[in-house]
């Protein structure tokens, strides 16, 4: 039975591609474009093909098909964060997004090369791709400033960026309406008649900065004579905002409303809020940014801004592999929603 075995062992393993091919009575080509899960084969013809691949025992050689392709099949994904306070996870949103981008690039074939922003330098960058490590790079945020992504943009390196969308962008980028979204909270807040009204969030980075300005236009649109003060903060995170926000109750300065940059930082003003003995939104009205799925559960429930992450990941996706292959994608600025909750 251990010589039957080898004997079989054997023969599955000098089973060749032209071997599948005549089992399966197409061509060669047809094969290799199935197992690369090529559009041109059709789905049942391709079914077939595998089907009679493992029952021959025969395996793809991936490294050869890539070295063949000149591609990695691998996308590098650079989660371009703040930092970070050392507790907490600080940016859950982009966590969503980044299961949205990978299932993207799942059903395309390819690999997810996960990279922390160790550098701005663009040569980092650069010698990711010429190292044969990845084909393209999605990076998910801009940092705060993004010169280094401008001088990206003047090489060769096909990449496109979740976040804030320019007029005359540099680079492809794919993000939401931060400036209708503020415009929605703007006047939201005036239609309750708020009229002290905090900004928490940190304007050096772009999509703050367009969500911060739609909150003065949003207001300014309605006729609103409310002022606008803001509290900046180091990074995102809970912890951070909490501190923030009880330093700054802690010196009575009040406010009757909140416009916050994240979901995250939101909860952590309204926890704060409490911790002061203020109710919301009885004393102080909050919007919050992104509507995770979260915000609906929260203690009262988030009104916020909603964001798209699932077309976002789709479209980021799509118009790196139109730059890898030789296209010039243009930016593009999903919806925003004002999602009204209790707050």
């Amino acid at each position: 039975m251990a010589r039957k075995d080898r004997a079989a062992g054997a023969l599955r393993a000098s089973v060749t591609m032209d071997d599948i091919a005549r089992l399966a009575k197409v061509s060669k080509p047809t094969v290799s474009r199935a197992f690369q899960n090529s559009p041109l084969v059709k789905p049942q013809t391709r079914q077939r093909i595998l089907e009679i691949a493992r029952q021959q025992g025969y395996a793809v050689n991936q490294n050869a098909s890539k070295l063949r392709a000149k591609r990695t099949n691998s996308i590098a994904v650079v989660m371009h964060l703040p930092a970070q306070a050392p507790v907490g996870a600080g940016a859950p949103f982009m966590f969503q997004l980044l299961g949205d981008v990978s299932q993207g690039l799942w059903i395309r074939g390819q690999d997810v090369l996960l990279c922390a922003p160790v550098s701005d330098d663009v040569y980092a960058y650069q010698d990711l791709l010429l190292s044969k490590r990845a084909d393209g790079i999605i990076f998910l945020g801009q940092g705060a400033g993004d010169g280094w992504l401008r001088d990206l943009g003047r090489t060769d390196v096909p990449f496109v960026v979740w976040g804030g969308v320019r007029d005359a962008p540099a680079y492809c980028t794919v993000g939401s309406d931060n400036q209708r979204g503020g415009v929605l909270a703007g006047r939201r807040f005036e239609s309750l008649g708020r009229r002290d009204i905090l900004f928490l969030g940190n304007t050096s980075h772009l999509e703050m900065r367009q969500r911060r300005d739609g909150l003065a236009q949003g207001l300014g649109e309605a006729g609103s004579d409310a002022r606008i003060e803001d509290l900046e903060l180091a990074d995102f995170t809970f912890e951070t905002a909490l501190d923030a926000m009880g330093r700054r109750l802690a010196r009575g300065e009040r406010m009757d409303a909140i416009f916050a940059g994240s979901d995250t930082i939101a909860m952590a003003a309204i926890t704060a809020l409490r911790a002061a003995g203020l109710r919301t939104p009885q004393d102080v009205s909050v919007i919050g940014y992104n509507d995770m799925p979260l915000a609906a559960h929260f203690e009262p429930p988030l009104t916020t801004i909603r964001q798209d992450t699932r077309h976002a990941g789709t479209l980021l996706v799509e118009k790196l592999f139109q730059l890898i292959d030789g296209g010039r994608p243009v930016s593009t600025k999903l919806p925003t929603e004002l999602i009204v909750r209790a707050t």
